[in-house]
């Protein structure tokens, strides 16, 4: 048996901070879009642009970063993504204008799909076979911990600083992160290939013209003509590139890693996770600010439970893990993360006149969090297991897709969801502007029209978590029938790959 590697459980340290400045981006600007539109003078679209803009970067880019990184070395491409990622997030601290802040994030995007897969890939490397299950843990519950932590931080910062800062924070901590990849983090690479750059042309603009599509279809409708030519673009671009990944003797993804059910099938239930979250904390966190009126900090501080409910599901789960097998905890995690999802939908209420709004959700946040403490991590841990040492970097990278377009997809199918849900609710003689979102209504001034719009969309949320639960309980079913384990995995041949 080989030595382990003696400073894994500091590399493990410095990969989990690169991964929480990544996720924690994500939802951290949620809480200073009304610090935008008002100091920007930025009109929903310019906003819209300014999320879907890094979006549209970093899932485009993931299939390639992961593949240059299994090439040119994976921390390389971390310290490449880093320095694209602190100097975007510099810039866009002081962007002047809309237009600025979204090429400034396109280029953080980049800079992320560079780092992220680096994150998970190294892990795998300098952990062995008998500690890998609790490295990949503690990563699966830094990224859920991350993805539940941005609203509170941005809150805090907004407290006390300007929209910028949300921006600006990520820039020590990303030179913190260089400083320990540099000191702490071995290269490690895998066998060298001839570049792939059709399959890399291919593979970025099937999955941006997928992003592209998701993103467009509730504001253009799911059938308009920009949603449906986005998609046969990504269905075009994404065919051939599987047809020629099949056809090509050394090819960016091993389509084999497709055909394994633990590869494919953690992927998807990861990938279902993330649109359940995504779009559930996307309509909480307009709930906290909108219905309940909150303050950033304040609706920021509302969701912790989350994550520290996640952080305690991780300590149980790392005890169950060998009693009950990674399969086992992982279907046991994701019924309780359907169970949150099911509390909160059940006992959502406007609040108002005495009532308290936000109290009854605390036992469903609390459990949605620890079922995904329990569960998320053996997903990761299945999924990097059926990948080769070699095929690290694009295993990972196949995992951050996912993870990318379920976040896509959940904040746009499960907006539209309850934005469908939401008219529905609505009285008659409503006006057309109401109609189309709940902070047009408020913005009328009317308080009967106020209270009748609160209503509706706290109905509109119910709906929304209430399909997210039915999504994670499918998630769960499909993982018990799918996912097998260690002991079933078939083999592929396994190159020599390099730690330096």
């Amino acid at each position: 048996m080989p030595p382990k590697h003696p400073r894994r459980w500091r590399i493990l340290a410095v990969l989990c901070l690169s991964l929480f400045v990544v996720v924690v981006d994500n939802t951290i600007l949620n809480v200073a879009i009304p610090a935008l539109i008002r100091d920007l003078d930025a009109t929903t679209a310019d906003v819209q642009w300014v999320i879907d803009a890094y979006s549209l970067a970093f899932a485009g880019l993931l299939l390639t970063a992961g593949a240059l990184g299994d090439r040119f070395g994976r921390r390389a491409a971390m310290l490449a993504g880093f320095a694209l990622f602190g100097t975007g997030s510099l810039l866009a601290a002081f962007a002047a204008s809309p237009g600025q802040l979204v090429a400034l994030r396109a280029l953080m995007g980049v800079g992320g799909a560079l780092l992220m897969p680096g994150t998970m890939s190294i892990l795998a490397q300098v952990f062995d076979a008998e500690e890998r299950a609790k490295a990949f843990a503690i990563w699966g519950t830094t990224s859920v911990v991350a993805a539940a932590a941005g609203p509170p931080l941005g809150g805090l910062l907004l407290e006390h600083f300007w929209w910028g800062s949300v921006f600006l924070v990520n820039v020590p901590v990303a030179a913190v992160a260089v400083l320990g990849l540099l000191l702490l983090v071995p290269e490690s690479r895998g066998p060298r290939r001839r570049p792939d750059a059709l399959g890399a042309l291919l593979s970025t603009a099937g999955l941006s013209a997928l992003v592209w599509a998701v993103i467009s279809g509730p504001g253009h409708g799911w059938t308009g003509a920009r949603t449906l030519g986005g998609l046969a673009v990504a269905g075009v671009a994404l065919g051939a590139f599987v047809l020629w990944q099949h056809r090509n003797p050394e090819p960016m993804l091993d389509l084999r890693l497709l055909a394994r059910p633990d590869f494919s099938g953690a992927a998807v239930v990861i990938a279902l996770f993330s649109f359940a979250l995504a779009g559930t904390l996307f309509a909480l966190t307009q709930f906290l600010q909108l219905v309940l009126e909150h303050g950033p900090l304040k609706a920021g501080l509302a969701l912790l439970p989350v994550a520290i409910a996640a952080a305690f599901g991780n300590g149980t789960g790392a005890a169950l893990d060998s009693g009950l097998g990674a399969r086992r905890a992982l279907v046991l995690g994701f019924v309780c993360v359907a169970t949150g999802f099911a509390l909160v939908g059940a006992l959502i209420e406007p609040g108002g006149d005495g009532a308290p709004g936000y109290v009854p959700i605390v036992a469903g946040l609390v459990v949605l969090g620890f079922g995904a403490g329990l569960g998320s991590p053996p997903a990761y841990a299945m999924l990097m297991n059926a990948v080769p040492p070699e095929e690290a970097g694009i295993g990972s990278a196949v995992n951050d897709a996912g993870t990318e377009l379920g976040n896509a997809f959940g904040v746009a199918v499960l907006g539209s969801v309850i934005s469908a849900a939401y008219v529905r609710g609505l009285p008659e003689g409503v006006p057309g502007a109401a109609r189309d979102s709940l902070g047009e209504a408020l913005s009328y001034g009317d308080a009967g029209l106020a209270r009748a719009a609160r209503d509706a969309f706290v109905h509109a949320v119910s709906v929304g978590t209430l399909a997210a639960a039915v999504v994670m309980l499918a998630a769960a079913v499909f993982a018990a029938y799918v996912l097998r384990g260690p002991s079933a995995m078939e083999e592929i041949p396994r190159e020599a790959a390099t730690l330096d």
